[in-house]
């Protein structure tokens, strides 16, 4: 599948401009995903300015880093999020089904609410041992791989949706054989953290396994890094991956009480903005401004909804208790 880049000529100032800044609070909350902390500790500070020109008001914005479901956990249990940050749209939709977030809520930003959008890849030792390549690398029995646990982590899903849809490829839709391709690969899996920087942690600060899975924004940024530069990991991103969109939204059940649903919403926008997209493609995420350059390897990336059906039914099949994953841990 060819992702579809959209232009954001389309916004117009309005898009990007907050309905109002009357009454506005002072600050704000964003519950985003676990690997995100980089990215949005240099974000917030970019908006709080944009804030400050447009409105003339001086605002701080917090924030909440985890995987992304528990995240929505923590909402529903109480945490006063204004806006979600996501890596996955079930989270979204769980906090819809329970009305803190509207139900058209990919409706009210463009590209079904997704400003940005990445894939799974691998990060790999020094000279790359193991020879990995692509997903059927991964299920070699001399393979060790990390990954965080899909049960607790969008990214986790995303990278056994990965294994899934190219399984399912390679063996024609025989769901079986998909199977058992899945087992092999979860059997390998060393480490099962419940976040994607816990599995960034077990892989290149504990040296656990051969491979990480993670987001390709993720992957990137580990081997760039000061920190790791002198491990010499190495990026493999494989030929075809799942398309891992972030969506994003307001939590208006509180934004409503505190009254801060203009900011919340201009937060959201104003990750369209190209000063925003440029951001973000520097933290190596695919983004829609056409302006902003990248320098990505080149990908097919297959929407999961595509084959598999909507994210209410790749999570009810895949994910829930009893599930197939749980079924191919299990067995």
């Amino acid at each position: 599948m060819k992702k579809t880049v959209l232009s954001l000529s389309f916004l117009g100032i309005a898009a990007l401009t907050p309905l109002t800044a009357a009454g506005a609070p002072e600050k704000m909350l964003n519950a985003s995903y676990d690997i995100a902390r980089e990215l949005f500790a240099e974000y917030n500070p970019l908006f709080e300015q944009y804030w400050q020109q447009e409105n003339n008001q001086a605002i701080t914005v917090e924030q909440s880093h985890a995987g992304s479901s528990r995240q929505a956990q923590a909402i529903l249990q109480g945490l006063k999020a204004d806006v979600v940050t996501f890596n996955q749209v079930s989270d979204i939709d769980a906090l819809a089904n329970r009305g803190f977030v509207a139900e058209n809520w990919q409706e009210q930003f463009p590209n079904n609410a997704s400003p940005y959008y990445s894939t799974t890849a691998f990060l790999v030792r020094k000279d790359n041992p193991k020879n990995i390549k692509n997903w059927d690398d991964l299920v070699r029995e001399d393979v060790k791989i990390v990954f965080p646990n899909p049960k607790t982590s969008g990214n986790a899903r995303y990278s056994y949706l990965g294994a899934w849809l190219f399984a399912n490829e390679q063996f024609d839709g025989d769901e079986e054989k998909t199977k058992e391709f899945v087992k092999q690969l979860l059997g390998n899996v060393e480490s099962f953290p419940t976040g994607g920087r816990g599995a960034t942690v077990a892989f290149a600060n504990n040296n656990q396994g051969d491979a990480l899975l993670t987001f390709e924004s993720e992957v990137i940024n580990i081997a760039n890094s000061d920190e790791f530069k002198e491990f010499e990991f190495e990026v493999i991103v494989p030929p075809v991956s799942v398309l891992a969109e972030f969506p994003v939204a307001v939590v208006e059940r509180v934004t409503e009480r505190q009254k801060s649903t203009d900011l919340a919403t201009a937060y959201l926008n104003y990750l369209y903005s190209t000063p925003a997209q440029e951001l973000l493609s520097s933290y190596n995420y695919r983004v829609l401004d056409e302006s902003v350059d990248t320098d990505l390897a080149p990908v097919r990336l297959i929407n999961p909804n595509e084959v598999l059906g909507s994210w209410d039914e790749i999570q009810t099949k895949h994910f829930n208790s009893d599930g197939v994953l749980d079924q191919l841990l299990i067995n």
